[in-house]
């Protein structure tokens, strides 16, 4: 999907997302350097979402719904 993306940029845009990228890596350098070699790129903690037992149950109906179309279009 990428590549079909890629193919369908002229050379100047494809000149100008190399620029941008190039900037992208430099400006990483610069903040490795700031904030030490050691930093690795900035990883946020995946946050964990619980659905309540409501939410589930409106999950549920929903999804009984739509396969009750299916089956009735079936018919």
């Amino acid at each position: 999907m990428v590549m079909n993306t890629l193919m369908q940029l002229t050379p100047r845009q494809l000149r100008q997302a190399a620029d941008i990228q190039e900037k992208i890596a430099s400006l990483q350098e610069k903040l490795a350097a700031l904030l030490g070699a050691s930093a690795g790129p900035l990883v946020l903690p995946k946050r964990k979402g619980k659905i309540s037992a409501a939410g589930i149950a409106r999950i549920r109906a929903a999804q009984k719904l739509r396969w009750a179309k299916v089956k009735s279009a079936a018919k």
